[in-house]
């Protein structure tokens, strides 16, 4: 056994249980503080609820202003140059407004808020380099800080927004921790059968000078087992995913198990780009936390619109 893969058999299991447990704080707290939202008709919101997504909250104000770190550092490498704390506080901040909407005095001005959030690091990292006197490389700087943010933070915003979503239609979609961890599921069982499906029947590459040890075989193998997992997902909680069904299942788990094999083609290419292997080394075995968290993260987009469309 190779020392990579041993370090994956240790850490894996800690992350799981780690991300399990937060995710089960997610749920009890929500469980007891039923009622604490009320009901608002006026806003398409005719039931009262709790206050869900705690836990997807605070794992996503910790692991992604860390997540910013690293990409920002990436950039770095092909001169971008964002500023690192401003990225990273712009991330938090749009997490945070995805936490709010679930808030009937928030939505009247959630629209306003992101757009400020959105524009203001740019504002600042202007005024950062007009107030040093410095002219150059500005707008590199400010494309590198909104870019970093957007990449992580914008994405991360989908992924609470979903967990938090409370549809006007009782019998529609209404956000819950089983959504999330189906896309969780779905995605890292892509990679997991896409690894064992390539081991054993990989013949044609992918894209050899990108990933080379990706397989058109794999990827197929892959993209089944994500439709199974997505299909026993459903079996597990037909009631916390709308109006979900058989077929639906199929679908979603090929198509939220397709977009995170692009997120992690998209994280090589910038690693390529940056000429570097690994965005970090932070988690022994999986690299950086980058490394771990591109596949849910650029999935979370694609099922927050599936979801609704259920």
């Amino acid at each position: 056994m190779t020392d990579a893969l041993r370090n994956r058999l240790t850490f894996g299991p800690m992350m799981l249980a780690g991300l399990l447990g937060l995710l089960w704080l997610d749920w009890k707290i929500e469980q007891a503080t039923a009622g604490w939202i009320p009901a608002n008709p006026a806003d398409l919101q005719p039931h009262a609820h709790g206050v869900a997504g705690v836990g997807v909250f605070i794992l996503l104000m910790v692991i992604l202003p860390i997540a910013t770190v690293e990409l920002a550092t990436l950039f770095t490498a092909k001169h971008m140059q964002p500023y690192k704390f401003l990225a990273s506080l712009g991330s938090g901040s749009l997490v945070l407004h995805a936490f709010l909407t679930q808030f009937p005095w928030f939505k009247s001005i959630a629209a306003s808020t992101l757009v400020f959030i959105i524009i203001c690091p740019m504002i600042i990292a202007a005024i950062r380099r007009a107030w040093q006197g410095i002219s150059q490389e500005a707008i590199t700087h400010m494309a590198g800080t909104v870019l970093a943010m957007l990449y992580l933070g914008g994405l991360g915003w989908f992924l609470l927004a979903l967990r938090v979503k409370h549809s006007a239609d009782p019998t529609r979609f209404q956000g819950s921790t089983a959504a999330v961890v189906m896309i969780l599921l779905v995605v890292k069982f892509t990679d997991i059968g896409a690894f064992f499906g390539g081991k054993s029947l990989g013949r044609h590459k992918l894209i050899p000078w990108l990933s080379p040890g990706k397989t058109w075989e794999g990827l197929f193998c892959g993209l089944a087992t994500a439709a199974l997992v997505g299909l026993g997902c459903y079996k597990l909680w037909p009631s916390a995913l709308g109006t979900i069904d058989t077929t639906k299942a199929l679908i979603f788990g090929i198509v939220i198990g397709g977009i995170g094999q692009i997120g992690d083609l998209m994280e090589s290419l910038m690693k390529r780009d940056a000429e570097v292997k690994d965005s970090g080394q932070l988690i022994p075995g999986f690299g950086g936390l980058l490394d771990v968290i591109d596949s849910p993260l650029l999935a979370a987009p694609a099922a927050y619109l599936l979801f609704s469309l259920m």
